[in-house]
């Protein structure tokens, strides 16, 4: 997701919610015992402490000139926690989207993600229009300039007829609100992906890539404002790629490669050698390696989803996954039990973190940004979203049929 002017990049995931298993986005996965009875799979500890992870750095990523930003990991490599969300959300939707069609078909499939677009469509909404009123109140800033403006949401306000049109349509997607219509074009490519495995085992990635291929030369380009050729930030169809490895990857389509020394050692290497062409405190120390940062830029977009960004990712990934341990074995304490519960909310959490790094922003604004001043905003945000995930959770208990 894309940051106007003045505002830091922000990163961002549309994962489900906590009624599923850590690898579902939204509801249960279940399978049929012999007796006929639904047990729900086990827990993959790994996904969701990840993804609770992931939503801290979205928020510190999301609140504006945000000084904690310049530390998270997408200051030092290509990949950032838009990578680790996409990912994570394929391999959640390969049980809640991918268990549907195994036990009931692609009719119940095909309803069963209408049933998801139809939700995240309407918490999109919901989001532009909680932050555009949230940034009309705030009035201006310090250096007279308007939150509506820093949010480039002026247009919107000049002539919200039409663009209100145009945000129900998904031919509006300013800046900041694009990461959500991203993953509804993603699902809806999910059904053609499942049924494509089913004729041929490789016919799925073979659209994968093409899909990605015709990314990198701009012919999947989709509009995003009317009074200008600007295309969507975040291209669904080269975003799929990640997210549908990540689905193969769940689904056992693709194998999951076990640890190797060799493996790792190029997956560290990688992760080192990126650092002076991602870090910006590199290219103030010497114009080759911003020159080379420069003529590498095709391969490390983030719009189009450059081929660097993935290599980088699944190194990150592989070093990650081996670290925590054989099925998230290291996994331990009150630390993780929180940053877990946090990633089984993922979509609640997310939508939360959106809307509430705006007002600590503001806050920060008329407090001064000091070092104190942002430790309390960043740590009230990360309380807010832990207390949300805990208050989701029990909401979805439903305590009121004990």
């Amino acid at each position: 997701m894309r940051q106007p002017v003045n505002a830091q990049p922000s990163v961002s995931s549309p994962a489900g919610s906590t009624q599923a298993p850590t690898t579902a986005p939204s509801d249960p996965a279940q399978a049929a015992s012999p007796a006929g009875h639904r047990t729900k799979r086990p827990r993959d500890p790994r996904l969701d402490f990840f993804r609770g992870v992931g939503m801290l750095i979205i928020l510190l990523a999301h609140i504006p000139n945000n000084n904690w930003a310049l530390w998270i990991p997408a200051r030092f490599g290509f990949s950032d926690a838009t990578e680790m969300f996409v990912f994570q959300s394929g391999m959640a939707s390969a049980v809640a989207f991918g268990s549907t069609f195994d036990r009931n078909g692609p009719v119940a499939l095909i309803a069963r993600v209408a049933q998801r677009i139809w939700q995240i469509f309407w918490a999109h909404i919901a989001v532009f229009i909680t932050v555009t009123a949230i940034m009309v109140v705030a009035g201006t800033r310090y250096d007279g300039v308007t939150y509506v403006e820093s949010l480039n949401l002026v247009p919107f306000m000049q002539n919200p007829g039409q663009l209100l049109v145009g945000l129900l349509t998904l031919t509006y997607v300013p800046n900041y609100f694009d990461i959500l219509p991203m993953y509804i074009v993603i699902l809806a490519l999910m059904p053609a992906m499942i049924l494509a495995s089913k004729i041929h085992r490789f016919l799925p990635f073979a659209a994968m890539i093409t899909l990605w291929l015709a990314t990198q030369f701009e012919l999947t380009q989709l509009p995003a404002e009317p009074w200008s050729d600007r295309p969507w930030f975040f291209d669904p169809f080269g975003w799929q790629l990640l997210f549908f490895t990540g689905f193969f990857l769940m689904r056992g389509t693709l194998p999951a490669p076990r640890f190797d020394r060799r493996l790792m050692g190029l997956a560290v290497i990688t992760l080192i050698a990126t650092i002076p062409f991602a870090w910006v405190r590199f290219q103030e120390m010497h114009p080759f390696f911003q020159m080379t940062a420069a003529r590498i830029a095709p391969l490390t977009d983030k719009t189009d989803f450059g081929l660097l960004r993935f290599v980088h990712f699944m190194a990150l990934c592989y070093i990650a996954v081996h670290l925590v341990g054989k099925k998230g074995s290291r996994l331990r304490g009150p630390a993780v039990r929180v940053l877990t519960v946090v990633g089984q909310q993922s979509l609640a959490v997310f939508i939360t973190g959106i809307v509430i790094a705006q007002p600590i922003g503001v806050a920060l604004d008329h407090a001064g940004r000091t070092s104190s001043a942002e430790a309390i905003g960043n740590l009230i945000g990360f309380g807010v979203l832990i207390g949300t995930a805990y208050l989701v959770r029990w909401f979805k208990s439903s305590p009121w049929k004990s």
